[in-house]
């Protein structure tokens, strides 16, 4: 038993670290064919990423909306659902917080960021919600769904900062109001990243320890090795569904308050930037294990970080990097299928 137990871990750390390793000797292939040194560029890309303080900050910055979206596709999928309306829970997360940072900008800062903090919980929180719920009670495919509503999300976002929203004065990007200077929130002390770090590291490491050593944690655990067993066994299915479905739109929906209170101050096309989709590479990367996801997502905020300097140094696009992120996420794809394949399993009486 012991011994499966280390294949199976051996067999997790290998998987996720070749896929890396290819898909970085791939993403040299594409720069040399660009005319580029591969070592040259990854060498600017540690640099722009790990290489200075500046760089780390940077990261740590870009990490933290990668860690809360990863944990709207790493939650489901530890109950079996494989959930991608990342994007779309940021985005609503993030319009509530901007609708409601501008009620409140008469109020208190603490008041007015604790409002912002669960307006967009909830907004995001109800957004895939409804979409467990439809897997549930009506059949209706959470994949397909979820992806659909993301479209849904950014239709509602650009109608409202283009026509009932819109703030006269952004004329060449049509945005909400600002939110009141004092209700955004500020910096870690001692550093140039903003307190969304915390929370999505103190997320992780929350929702980590229930679900690894609590009675909910094992009632999901068990849904999602087998649903059956789960209701014989007298556990409350489509409840736990639900809520956990809950709490991973919430936290893609605080990815959004973040961006509107820490980043941009309103609410624009700005949202749309992706970070929901990179949370599902994430979640896949470290898969679906809730500890993982934060260095994982430190992994690819570094990449992000890095785009800027590839393009001031090598004239190549600022995308570039989404290049190496699509070559990740395709091999990850294909590593499903050597999972439980890799390393030789001994015979089923060898203990």
């Amino acid at each position: 038993m012991r011994h499966h137990l280390f294949i199976d871990l051996a067999e997790a750390l290998l998987l996720p670290l070749g896929t890396l390793l290819l898909a970085g000797a791939l993403f040299g292939l594409f720069v040399a064919f660009a005319g580029e040194d591969p070592a040259a560029v990854f060498y600017s890309m540690y640099q722009g990423a790990f290489g200075t303080w500046f760089s780390w900050q940077d990261t740590l910055q870009r990490a933290t909306p990668f860690m809360l979206t990863a944990l709207c596709t790493a939650l489901p999928a530890r109950l079996g659902l494989l959930v991608i309306g990342n994007e779309g829970a940021l985005v609503v997360g993030g319009i509530t917080a901007a609708l409601t940072g501008i009620a409140l900008s008469g109020t208190a800062p603490l008041f007015a960021q604790t409002g912002m903090f669960l307006a967009a919980a909830m907004a995001g929180g109800v957004w895939i919600g409804a979409v467990i719920w439809l897997r549930h009670y009506r059949g209706v495919n959470e994949t397909i769904s979820s992806l659909l509503l993301n479209y849904i999300a950014i239709a509602i976002l650009l109608h409202l900062v283009n026509g009932p929203l819109r703030d006269p004065s952004s004329l060449n990007k049509p945005s909400t109001p600002a939110i009141n200077e004092a209700s955004m929130l500020g910096a870690i002390p001692g550093l140039d990243v903003h307190w969304g770090l915390v929370y999505g590291v103190l997320a992780c490491l929350l929702l980590f320890a229930v679900f690894r050593y609590t009675t909910v944690g094992f009632a999901a655990r068990m849904i999602g090795g087998n649903i059956r067993a789960a209701q014989m066994n007298g556990i409350a299915v489509g409840p736990l569904l639900l809520t956990v479905g809950c709490v991973a739109g919430a936290a893609a929906g605080l990815a959004g308050m973040l961006e509107v209170a820490a980043v941009h101050g309103r609410a624009n096309d700005s949202l749309v930037v992706g970070y929901g989709y990179v949370g599902i590479l994430v979640a896949f990367l470290a898969r679906h294990n809730l500890l993982m996801i934060v260095p994982v997502a430190i992994l690819f905020g570094g990449i992000e970080a890095s785009g800027g300097l590839l393009q001031r140094r090598f004239d190549l696009p600022d995308a570039t990097v989404t290049v190496l992120q699509g070559l990740i996420f395709l091999l990850i794809l294909v590593s499903e299928t050597f999972r439980g394949r890799l390393l030789p399993r001994p015979h089923p009486g060898v203990a």
